[in-house]
């Protein structure tokens, strides 16, 4: 298994950080954004001219290559990581990573079982990568999957206050 089991003490775990230290080391993860916090990401509320302007600064200071899997070729996003606090409901961008397309659908694993669904993306390939970047079986991936999935459903289940961090500023502009 992926995670280790916790006491089944009714406490809630006080970060994701410490979801993080539960984590076996793996270099590619599975990103799930509460429900109720879709569609309020710095990329779809920013104006286009802003959010690309924070894309391209990153690229400068990062070069344009996958941050995980270190892919040269093809096309690019920039992908906001957060941290969750689960106790008072805060998701907190903490930074931004690039990523090819493959790892980006990882990321957003749900997103990629819909786009499959309709016929736009092959999901085995995107399950393939996945297990080649984290050296393990589709059954390991599955089981990673579904304790994701039990996360993000109990954080859907609350409304979260977004913490834009030092990126707030671009909001002024």
């Amino acid at each position: 298994m992926f995670f280790e089991k916790t006491r089944q003490n009714n406490k809630k775990t006080k970060t994701n950080n410490e979801h993080k230290q539960q984590v076996i080391s793996m270099k590619l993860t599975i990103e799930l954004v509460p429900q109720t916090a879709w569609n309020k990401s710095l990329a779809q509320t920013l104006l286009r001219n802003i959010w690309n302007t924070i894309r391209e600064n990153h690229i400068q200071e990062n070069g344009k290559k996958c941050e995980i899997c270190d892919q040269i070729n093809g096309i690019f996003n920039l992908h906001e990581v957060w941290n969750y606090d689960d106790i008072n409901h805060i998701q907190k961008l903490e930074r931004f990573i690039l990523l090819c397309t493959m790892c980006h659908h990882v990321k957003h694993i749900g997103l990629a079982q819909i786009l499959a669904s309709q016929g736009k993306l092959n999901l085995d390939e995107v399950i393939n990568h996945f297990c080649k970047i984290n050296n393990c079986t589709e059954k390991d991936f599955q089981q990673y999957k579904r304790e994701v999935f039990l996360i993000w459903n109990q954080r859907s289940q609350h409304t979260w206050k977004q913490d834009f961090g030092r990126y707030e500023q671009y909001f002024r502009k």
